[in-house]
């Protein structure tokens, strides 16, 4: 079952969809056999760009622009989730977004994080996340410029993650 996750702080909101939870149980293997890699997403980063610019156009808000220092935050995050085997904002160490943001080298006004697992395609991923509150909010939040995009095809399904800056 497709599960998102959605955290912001341009007003210290953060939104939890509540399919998340069931999703957290079901989703994480016994065992695996080798770590999950992470794949070139470069299509599926474009492929998302496109659909939340889409949304963002159709709001009145203006176009965010793929940025690589927060792909690379988006992408180490979704890897982590894949292959450590948890699913939330907050690693199992602690960090979470600001501090992986920042680690990625962003230097941030705000930012907002969208989390999911299991669906099979960007527009797959881009309807659950438009269909739920707090990440249709991270997605239309106008002040947010640029956009990174993380995916790891993991067992299971995908892990995607959206990081969403302002500077």
């Amino acid at each position: 079952m497709p599960s998102c996750i959605s955290t912001r702080t341009a007003r210290l909101v953060i939104a939890t969809a509540a399919a998340g939870v069931a999703g957290i149980l079901a989703w994480a293997p016994a065992a695996q056999a080798a770590p999950a890699a992470a794949v070139p997403q470069d299509g599926a980063r474009q492929k998302i760009t496109d659909l939340v610019n889409k949304e963002r156009h159709e709001a009145g808000c203006a176009p965010v622009r793929l940025n690589d220092q927060l792909n690379l935050a988006a992408q180490r995050h979704s890897d982590d989730m894949a292959n450590r085997h948890f699913f939330s904002h907050t690693n199992p160490d602690g960090p979470g977004p600001g501090k992986r943001i920042t680690a990625a080298g962003y230097r941030w006004t705000a930012y907002g994080e969208n989390i999911a697992y299991g669906q099979p395609t960007a527009a797959d991923v881009m309807n659950d996340w438009m269909h739920s509150d707090g990440h249709r909010e991270n997605i239309l939040d106008c002040s947010f410029t640029e956009i990174g995009v993380g995916i790891n095809h993991a067992p299971g399904g995908p892990r995607w993650t959206q990081e969403f800056g302002a500077r």
